[in-house]
This record gives C-alpha cells, sequence and structure tokens, in this order.
C-alpha cells in the first residue's frame, strides 16, 4: 500500500480501492456480527418464534444494522445522523427488557413499544442538552452494569442448554459451552490482531464444530430456507401496550445518554477531539429513526457498538468506505435466508459459551465509567443503593405480588428499569459533598 492509500485510511472523506476497504471493513463485520445476530435469537426463543420467523428476525437485524450505520455514515438532510465513523448494530443492552415484554405480552408488544419509545429518543436527540443532566458518568455507569449483571443468569442458562429444554443441565452442553467460553477466552487474552478481535467468532465457529460432531444442531430450517427473500412490513405486527411501552421507554432515554460516550470515545480516541453538538445531536436522532423504521419491519433496536468503536480508536482508520464496505456484506446476509439460517442451528451451549464473556465486559463498561467519578460516601450510595432494589427486587420473586400485575412487569422483570430510576433519583436529591460541607 502506497503512502497516499495509507493516508486516505485515515481520512473521513478519501476515497478508497476494493482492495484497502476490504480487510478493515471485514474487520468491522467479524467484530460485530455475533452482536447483530444473537439479541434476536435470544429473542425469538423466548418468543416461541417458528425457525422462519426466527430466520426472518436475523435477516432484518442484519438489514438494519447496516441501514443504520449508512444512516450515521451519510446523515439525512444533514441531520438524521452523526457524520461518524460507527457502525450500528442490535444491542445487548435491550435483551433483559425485550425478553420480559416478549414472555409477557407477546413478539407484536415488542415493535410497538419500540416504536414509540423510537419517537422518543429523536426528541432527545433534538434536546440532549437539557436532559443529559440526569444521566452524568455515575448513573450511567451504574445502569450499563445492571444490564450486564442482569444479562448473566441468561447466559448461564443458555450454557445449560436453554431453561426448558429436554437435556438443560447435561454435561454434554456444559463441555460444549465451556469449551466454546474457553476458545473465546484464549483468543480474547492470548493473541493479537485479527484474530483477538475475532475471540468470540472464533469460540462460536470451534463449539459448533464440536456441536456438529456430538449431533446437536439440526438443519431443517436451513433446507426449509430460500435463498433470497426481501422482508415484508408489520411482518410480525405492532401491539402498544402501555406496560411495555413505558418499560421501553425508560430503557431507550438511558441507551442515549450511553451514545454520547461512545460518539465522544470514537471522536476523542480516533480524530483527536470533542464530537460537536450537531454530530452528538445528529447521531441520537439517527438511531431514534432507524429504530423507528426498524419496528415496521421487526428489526429489533440498534444501538453503536462498543467493540467497533475500541476498534476504530485502535486503528484510528476513519474512512466513511470502510464502514459502507462493511454495511454492503452485512445487506447481502440479510437478504439471503440461507444465511441466516444458518445461524438459528446455532445451539443454546455455543451461544452461552460464547457470550458470558460479553456480558462480563458489558458489567466491567459500568464499573469502569462508575470508577471515573470519585468513590465518595455519597456516589457509592447512589450506586449501591440503586443496584441493592434494582437486583434485590428482581430475584425476590413474587415480593411485588400485592399491586397489579404491571407494576411487576415493569419493576420486577428487569433490574435496569428500576436501578435506573433510583440511580436518578438519588442524583437528584444527593448534593455532592462539598456542598454539603459549605453548607
Amino acid at each position: 500500500m502506497s503512502e497516499k492509500e495509507e493516508k486516505a485510511l485515515f481520512d473521513y472523506d478519501a476515497k478508497l480501492s476494493i482492495k484497502e476497504a476490504v480487510p478493515m471493513g471485514l474487520q468491522h463485520v467479524v467484530a460485530a456480527v455475533v452482536g447483530i445476530v444473537t439479541p434476536g435469537i435470544m429473542i425469538a426463543k423466548v418468543c416461541n418464534l417458528s425457525s422462519g420467523d426466527t430466520t426472518i428476525m436475523i435477516q432484518t437485524s442484519l438489514i438494519f444494522s447496516a441501514v443504520a450505520t449508512l444512516i450515521q455514515l451519510f446523515p439525512i438532510f444533514g441531520k438524521v445522523g452523526s457524520r461518524l465513523p460507527v457502525m450500528m448494530g442490535a444491542s445487548f443492552a435491550y435483551v433483559p427488557i425485550l425478553m420480559a415484554i416478549g414472555g409477557d405480552f407477546g413478539i407484536a408488544a415488542i415493535f410497538g413499544a419500540q416504536l414509540v419509545g423510537s419517537i422518543l429518543v429523536i426528541l432527545v436527540g433534538l434536546s440532549i442538552k437539557k436532559i443529559r443532566i440526569l444521566f452524568p458518568p455515575l448513573v450511567t455507569g451504574t445502569v450499563i452494569l445492571s444490564i450486564g449483571l442482569s444479562l448473566f443468569p441468561v447466559a448461564i442458562k443458555y450454557m445449560a442448554g436453554g431453561a426448558g429444554s429436554p437435556d438443560f443441565g447435561s454435561a454434554q452442553n456444559w463441555l460444549v459451552a465451556l469449551l466454546t467460553f474457553a476458545v473465546v477466552f484464549y483468543f480474547n487474552y492470548f493473541s493479537k490482531g485479527f484474530l483477538k478481535l475475532s475471540s468470540i467468532l472464533n469460540g462460536m465457529i470451534i463449539g459448533y464444530v464440536v456441536s456438529l460432531i456430538l449431533g446437536m444442531v439440526n438443519f431443517a430450517p436451513v433446507k426449509e430456507a430460500s435463498v433470497f427473500q426481501m422482508i415484508t412490513p408489520l411482518y410480525f405486527g405492532l401491539d402498544f401496550q402501555i406496560v411495555p411501552i413505558l418499560t421501553l421507554v425508560v430503557m431507550f432515554i438511558v441507551d442515549a445518554v450511553q451514545a454520547i460516550g461512545q460518539f465522544t470515545a470514537t471522536t476523542v480516541g480516533a480524530m483527536d477531539r470533542e464530537p460537536t453538538d450537531q454530530e452528538l445531536s445528529g447521531g441520537i436522532i439517527g438511531s431514534g429513526f432507524s429504530n423507528f423504521i426498524g419496528s415496521f419491519f421487526g428489526s429489533v433496536p440498534v444501538a453503536t457498538f462498543g467493540q467497533n468503536v475500541g476498534l476504530v480508536t485502535v486503528t484510528r482508520v476513519i474512512n466513511k468506505y470502510v464502514m459502507v464496505f462493511a454495511s454492503v456484506i452485512l445487506l447481502v446476509a440479510g437478504f439471503v435466508p440461507k444465511v441466516a439460517s444458518i445461524l438459528t442451528t446455532i445451539p443454546y451451549a455455543v451461544i452461552g459459551g460464547a457470550t458470558v464473556s460479553v456480558f462480563a465486559s458489558i458489567s466491567m463498561t459500568g464499573v469502569r465509567m462508575i470508577a471515573t467519578q470519585e468513590l465518595t460516601p455519597r456516589n457509592t450510595g447512589v450506586v449501591g443503593i440503586a443496584l441493592a432494589f434494582g437486583i434485590g427486587v428482581t430475584l425476590s420473586v413474587g415480593c411485588l405480588s400485592g399491586f397489579p400485575p404491571w407494576v411487576t412487569t415493569i419493576f420486577g422483570n428487569s433490574e435496569v428499569i428500576l436501578t435506573t430510576i433510583v440511580a436518578v433519583i438519588l442524583n437528584v436529591l444527593l448534593k455532592e459533598e462539598k456542598q454539603l460541607a459549605i453548607e
């Protein structure tokens, strides 16, 4: 690669040849693809969707991850999108809440709530300066930590074979899960470059091969899937119910604030500057717009992908055509059900073994954000009390049985909602120690 070609990689608007875009673009695909498809698979299983409908969910996840990324790269009317080198994808942060909504109200209620929540996100993007004060790093870090903690039981149940399956807890499931985890662990901590970046994918491939040998894979969905298929609007329908809407709205607001951190990490780490107000506002509006359209087609909520933000900051490659190439790959995969259906054959144990480290990473991201603040009695009180209520109420099954059912749905099914509400309230009520000392 010539010096001119190499410099183009570090220029957002510079033109790239295919040979320049392919290697970096493939790295982004490898870093994102597992995270993009897994939330849809997990939600589909909770909603008891058929293999064909699960394939459609994977298709929409791939397609709208690409669409959302392209909107960020090429803002609509110069306002809807950040014009920053970020990859978007189906977010694990929403998984606990979406699984609770899907299990209690059905798949259509998820997308009805998503449609309403996405409109709110657009409003948040238009007024981000005014509400940002409610979500400082202490609060956002606490919420992210609760998201990771809430996903741990999900990963463990998957490692055991999936709750309700006939062989749940079998030695064979644990063997495959732990082998998958060991491969991910090895590549993540004892390798470098591309192998380190693709550690989760490597683990899933090896775990999948072992599952094949043990006869744990059913290829019936692949045989039934077509070669090419367009996604259709309102396939899963829209069901507007107040409880799922209120529940998901809180998560959308939290994710909008979290996106600010991802956009900031991108510009500071790879472009040596803070993001502009227009970039932050456009990025959040773009995310809301993508989720608004996605709700009609059955795509689970998309958000900025932290692993791809990390890749951008490490390599400092910010050329938009690298992301365009990655998006094209995701689009092609999304319109070919044969590809998507293969992903539905991945056993629970493999998914659990691969994602437990992802969920651990989410938790530690929250810890790192909390640790950026001084751990004063006031700050530790905000974090500790919020987590105590959020996790305590969720684990204490039946503790809200004296209330109407909607109370349990909102506050008792996910650690994230109650943790967020308590953290925001305490952060407002408790003054900083310096202020207390003066008074």
